[in-house]
């Protein structure tokens, strides 16, 4: 009995050392960007050794790529609790959802944008493909729920409205076009949302 307490023990302060880890790299890398953030940077905020750092994971490329699956996780847990609460007025869903949504991107400077998509490809990739699933989730049952109120325009299916979603978003939320227009991640897509929720919203549901 006491070996197998000891066993879970050990587990939750393996779990909760990684998850520290995790949320360090996210901190700096989100803010500094990927390339000017060192694993020995990280071992100082933490206040352990590199050898630990490298138990956890292999090297800051396995690090990033945790860290991006957390955020992805964290996204989609709070965007879909928002889009389950069915007790919630479609107004007040949509609010929440803006400012949730904001939150997550308030923290995502471009520098970190730019250095995963010139030095991780792959992730980039991950990147977009979990923001599409997560516009298509969230958004997608946002107007479909917007529809059942009279909220949402009906002319347009929702498949071509969240497509035209997804479109622009990857076609602007890139390194050199945020900064050619002079935005941070999180304007670029508030400004995109804004715009198309201007188009769908009918004029009594359009966010103030």
């Amino acid at each position: 009995m006491r070996t197998r307490r000891a066993k879970a023990g050990t587990r939750t302060a393996e779990r909760g050392e990684r998850e520290r880890i995790i949320a360090d790299a996210r901190r700096r890398f989100f803010a500094h960007g990927f390339r000017n953030v060192t694993m020995a940077d990280l071992a100082t905020d933490l206040g352990m050794s590199k050898k630990t750092l490298y138990v956890h994971f292999a090297d800051k490329s396995a690090l990033l790529a945790a860290m991006i699956d957390d955020k992805l996780a964290h996204i989609q847990a709070d965007l879909g609790g928002i889009m389950d609460a069915r007790d919630m007025a479609f107004s007040d869903r949509l609010q929440r959802l803006l400012a949730a949504q904001r939150g997550h991107m308030a923290e995502i400077q471009p520098a970190f944008v730019r250095d995963v998509r010139r030095e991780k490809p792959e992730l980039f990739a991950h990147i977009q493909q979990g923001r599409r699933k997560v516009i298509h989730r969230c958004f997608g049952n946002l107007l479909k729920a917007g529809r059942k109120t009279g909220a949402i325009r009906t002319d347009i299916p929702v498949k071509v409205l969240i497509e035209i979603l997804v479109s622009t978003v990857d076609a602007v939320l890139v390194p050199e076009r945020v900064e050619e227009l002079g935005m941070t991640p999180r304007t670029a897509f508030s400004q995109l949302i804004t715009v198309f929720l201007e188009g769908v919203l009918v004029r009594e549901g359009r966010a103030k």
